[in-house]
């Protein structure tokens, strides 16, 4: 029995069903591994079927054909390091997440996953059944224990392994991003290890799909606690982990670490990795989007050119009568300024030409919010028809803030296929703004420096749908509403907790109710880059239909 042993840590970002193309990843990894003389190389959760897969995974065919691909791979990588990968198994007639162990051409030993996360973006008790909670597998006579994913957030699972005779633990997952999710992992994979005793390797997915962000970030932890290898977040990248055996048992030896980002830059770096991969995933290479003169389309269009470069994005302008020069000089210079396309495509024509078709039926009325709604719906038309045209997938852009409280046209603004803004507030997307002008980083595709012109950042927001209209003009101002945003949807809080906050109750009523009636607009609305645990989608699942109102705080 040797006591060294090479663990090759695969931190590769899968395709929900392409198992083919899973597979070669899987087998060019272990390639890498071979050639480094390493005795298993290791792949995160469910990496042969991509991650989340949602209810596909519960379609016969599709479980089937992902055991098929994963008994194949154990063939065509007889000859080498062994495996571990995760994907469906079936027991009985059961359906379980599972680990697969991979040595000498079969399967050699499988896990199964025991906790099951039914909250956020995760149903699995609906789709998987509980393994039971098992021992060690041996690879090369050393003896591994892999809680999946969320067995290492429980001590039962650890625990067993290690009084099983687990030597080191082996943690595939499969854990999306969202704000300080990485100080929480590594806190409780501390916990882990100060339980057992044991090394603790912390294998984690990168990548994005649908709404979801997987940030990589695998690391290494020796008995202790101590850091021995951190690895990426946002980025594919291979390890070779050396573990020795000493007197008191295996130890990592140490790694490179690479440095963690802040915030900030984990927040745009998600953005720009989730609109990356949605496209490349979904089969489409170029974007277009409704260049407003605004911040939030400003943002949308740069994280566009960092994410697929300058000559994949089309900006368009769209003015009406009620566009200001100031919002043309912005939006144009934007454009320029990002090096990508700039098409200008007024619409103050067409607008005359429905108006006038809706002059009879609108007769003795007041113009009102039907006409304004008219504008941002015929740009939603024109940029579908480029879309259409150009093969080029529409982007929106509004942000959290907005999305909550309704403000924007369906079948308008609303049009478009990903919206990578959905889940960052408008204060913040203030702060995204200067700080992409102030940094530049090696994975962004878009040019260094300033980017977006301070007046576009600095100016009072408006939808330009009327003569002189702004934001505040309907809404609290943007620190106010994100304020009670922030108390009702992320921290799922009360009219009540918003009064001790020290907002105004006038204000708190408002923003609830705006926030209830805008469910079925959310329903209809483009996904968007996930980055809380209060995004709108999987993580807050309200009925569209809802008469009820907090009167726990009375009037």
């Amino acid at each position: 029995m040797s006591d060294r042993f090479r663990l090759t840590l695969a931190q590769l970002n899968p395709t929900v069903g392409d198992l083919e193309g899973n597979a070669a990843m899987a087998r060019a990894a272990w390639e890498s591994a071979r050639a480094a003389g390493a005795d298993l190389v290791a792949f995160p959760e469910m990496f042969i079927t991509g991650y989340n897969t949602q209810d596909l995974v519960r379609k016969p065919a599709f479980h089937q054909a992902a055991i098929a691909a994963i008994k194949a791979l154990a063939r065509e990588c007889a000859d080498g390091p062994g495996i571990a990968i995760g994907g469906p198994a079936l027991e009985g007639v059961g359906l379980y997440n599972a680990y697969y162990i991979l040595q000498r051409g079969q399967v050699t030993a499988r896990v199964l996953k025991h906790h099951l996360p039914n909250e956020t973006v995760f149903d699995e008790k609906r789709i998987y059944q509980s393994g039971p909670v098992g021992g060690p597998y041996s690879v090369g006579g050393v003896r591994i224990g892999s809680p999946i994913c969320e067995d290492s957030w429980h001590e039962d699972v650890a625990e067993t392994l290690a009084e099983t005779g687990a030597e080191f633990l082996l943690v595939p997952n499969g854990s999306p991003h969202y704000r300080d999710k990485m100080d929480l992992r590594q806190n409780l994979m501390v916990a882990r290890v100060i339980e057992t005793g044991l090394p603790l390797i912390y294998l984690n997915l990168v990548g994005a799909q649908d709404d979801q962000v997987f940030d990589g970030g695998s690391f290494v932890l020796n008995p202790g606690g101590k850091l021995m290898l951190q690895m990426p977040m946002f980025q594919e990248a291979i390890a070779h982990l050396d573990l020795r055996r000493g007197p008191d048992g295996w130890v990592a030896e140490p790694g490179a670490l690479a440095p963690l980002p802040d915030a900030m830059e984990q927040d745009y770096n998600a953005m720009v990795l989730s609109l990356r991969d949605y496209l490349r995933k979904t089969g489409f290479s170029k974007v277009l989007l409704g260049l407003s003169g605004g911040i939030d389309s400003a943002i949308v269009a740069t994280i566009a050119v960092d994410a697929i470069g300058a000559q994949n994005v089309r900006c368009v302008m769209l003015p009406s009568e009620y566009t200001s020069e100031a919002s043309l000089e912005d939006a144009r210079k934007v454009a320029e300024n990002l090096g990508c396309r700039y098409d200008f495509l007024p619409i103050s024509e067409a607008r005359a030409a429905i108006t006038s078709t809706l002059a009879p039926l609108f007769e003795g009325t007041k113009p009102d919010l039907a006409e304004e709604n008219i504008q941002s719906r015929l740009r939603g038309l024109l940029l579908m028809a480029l879309s259409n045209k150009f093969g080029e997938m529409l982007l929106t852009t509004g942000n959290k803030s907005e999305v909550a409280v309704g403000y924007a046209t369906i079948y308008g603004d609303m049009a478009g296929g990903y919206n990578p803004i959905k889940d960052m507030y408008k204060t913040r997307v203030f702060e995204i703004c200067r700080w992409r002008n102030a940094n530049h980083r090696d994975w962004m595709k878009g040019p260094k420096g300033e980017v977006i012109a301070p007046r576009v950042i600095d100016k009072p927001p408006s939808a330009e749908l009327r003569a002189d209209q702004k934001d505040s003009d309907s809404l609290p101002d943007y620190p106010v509403l994100d304020g009670i945003l922030d108390i009702l949807v992320d921290q799922d809080g009360s009219i009540a907790d918003c009064l001790a906050a020290g907002y105004d109750r006038a204000d708190a009523r408002k923003v609830e109710h705006l926030l209830y009636i805008s469910e079925y607009k959310r329903f209809q609305s483009a996904p968007g880059t996930r980055l809380s645990k209060r995004a709108f989608w999987l993580d807050r699942r309200y009925p569209i239909v809802n008469r009820w109102r907090d009167e726990t705080a009375d009037d």
